[in-house]
Order: C-alpha cells, then sequence, then structure tokens
C-alpha cells in the first residue's frame, strides 16, 4: 500500500511539474512578445496601434469574412487569432493609405499572420472560398513562424 502510495506521489509530482513548465512556456512567449524594441513598442503595442487606426474601416460583411477565414483555427484560439489578423490587415491598409478594407487586404493579412506551419489549412479553407491564392504567394513566403 505505501509503495502505490509512493508512485502516485511521484506521477502526481510529474504532471504537477510538467503542467507548470507548459504554462510557463506560453506565459514566457507572451512576455517576449510584449517586450519593447528598438523603436519602444512591442509587437502587441503595434498590432493594438494598426487596429485602432483602422476600426472604423471594419463593416459588417467585413467582420463577417474574417470570420469566416477563421474558422478553422481551434474556439480557444480563434480571438487571439482574429485580432493578430487584424492588427495585420490594419498595418497593410495604413502601409497602402486605404480608405476601405478589400477582400484582398484581408487575404494577404491573413496569409501574413499566419504561421507557416497552418499555411495547408489555410490554403484549404481560401479554395473552399474559391479564392485564388496565386496572386498571394509572395505572401505565404513572408508569414512569421
Amino acid at each position: 500500500m505505501e509503495d502505490l502510495f509512493m508512485w502516485f506521489i511521484l506521477f502526481w509530482s510529474i504532471l504537477v511539474f510538467v503542467l507548470v513548465a507548459i504554462g510557463g512556456y506560453f506565459m514566457f512567449r507572451k512576455f517576449l512578445k510584449k517586450l519593447p524594441k528598438e523603436d519602444g513598442k512591442s509587437i502587441l503595442d503595434w498590432q493594438d496601434y494598426y487596429i485602432d487606426q483602422t476600426i472604423h474601416l471594419w463593416t459588417d460583411d467585413k467582420k463577417a469574412f474574417l470570420n469566416e477565414l477563421v474558422e478553422p483555427v481551434p474556439e480557444l484560439f480563434r480571438d487571439i487569432a482574429k485580432h493578430k489578423i487584424a492588427g495585420k490587415i490594419g498595418e497593410y491598409a495604413i502601409q497602402e493609405k486605404s480608405d476601405r478594407l478589400t477582400e484582398e487586404l484581408i487575404v494577404k493579412g491573413y496569409i501574413a499572420a499566419t504561421p507557416k506551419r497552418d499555411h495547408k489549412f489555410l490554403r484549404k479553407k481560401l479554395k473552399e472560398k474559391q479564392i485564388d491564392v496565386t496572386p498571394y504567394e509572395v505572401y505565404f513566403a513572408e508569414s512569421p513562424r
């Protein structure tokens, strides 16, 4: 009986250590994104800036289009993914001095904000939406890791 209890304690200790390590890893990643860069703003600060500057461009149909594009993302991470994609779309809109959001801007931002490991799912979703990816191939190369 004592051996069984000792094994339980060992198993529980290892499980808690692993779970804390996983949580710490994700917290550390978020911390790194919040650190200021050379310009004094962090990745998340710039993302929020671009969203704030282009919030007036988002119409209901453009929001619905973005929601359709992020459907493959697990629900737990969907809001974070939408925020990141919206920030990238805002960055492109500001760079192009656009006075409205187009499907092209949304698709470019969607591709550029999506990690390379998810490109297979991204291409599948764009194909379902009958969107030709040929003009956007350059953005697949620029995507983050």
